[in-house]
């Protein structure tokens, strides 16, 4: 029995191993098999053999292909394989708001000014914490809850109808930030944003007059910035 997948006009590729994953709720375990071809019966599985780094690291490689080294900028903080965090200072960025009642129907367009600010993409997921210093933080550096709408506890965005790119790569920073501040904020997910004393809206309502974005207004939090890396609260 000939097993082979042709694609396009000049690969063929012939069924060689198998990989077979054992698993029950907790923990998942592969094992990798040889395969025995033969002519007038179904394929067989020799005895298994452990995976190896080297094993894993050339099916990567066959999979995905070779990639090439980047420089990493300095405002970058972490870079893996489909994750990336980096750190934006200070700066001043016009905000949408959309569905919104009272106070916050008046905010949409404005420019305000925004927080130091630390952004996490993983696997399609946008989590943003702000920063309570105008620095690059370090892996102990406390972090603070960004005082916007649209995101959860944990800091994770509601993307919703936001355009974002689909990679966690140097080059799609700027689009993340561009599709957040794009986007419109629409509602708030969790019950406090902000230490202000009139709240979100208090704190936003004639915040665009200011130049720099108040901090003693964030609550800061006990989560870690290596913490908030590792996809940990902290």
């Amino acid at each position: 029995m000939e097993i082979q997948v042709s694609i396009g006009e000049n690969q063929r590729f012939e069924l060689r191993e198998a990989l077979l994953v054992y698993g029950d709720r907790q923990r998942s375990f592969v094992t990798r098999h040889q395969i025995v071809l033969h002519k007038n019966a179904p394929p067989t599985l020799e005895p298994a053999q452990p995976l190896t780094i080297a094993f894993i690291e050339s099916l990567v490689h066959s999979l995905y292909g070779g990639s090439t080294a980047d420089v990493l900028p300095e405002h970058v903080l972490a870079k893996g394989d489909s994750m990336i965090v980096w750190w934006t200072p200070r700066c001043r960025r016009q905000m949408f708001y959309g569905n919104s009642e009272g106070k916050a129907a008046e905010l949409n367009g404005r420019v305000f000014p925004q927080p130091p600010l630390v952004w996490r993409v993983d696997g399609g997921d946008l989590k943003i914490r702000a920063l309570m210093d105008n620095k690059r933080p370090g892996a102990a550096t406390k972090l603070a809850a960004a005082p916007f709408w649209n995101l959860s506890d944990d800091g994770r965005v509601c993307v919703g109808t936001m355009r974002h790119p689909d990679t966690a790569s140097v080059k799609s920073i700027s689009e993340w930030e561009r599709g957040f501040y794009e986007s419109a904020f629409t509602h708030a997910n969790v019950g406090r944003l902000t230490r202000h004393s009139g709240g979100f809206e208090g704190l936003w309502s004639g915040l665009d007059k200011r130049k720099q974005f108040p901090v003693e207004t964030l609550i800061q939090l006990p989560q870690t910035l290596a913490q908030f890396v590792r996809g940990g609260r902290g």
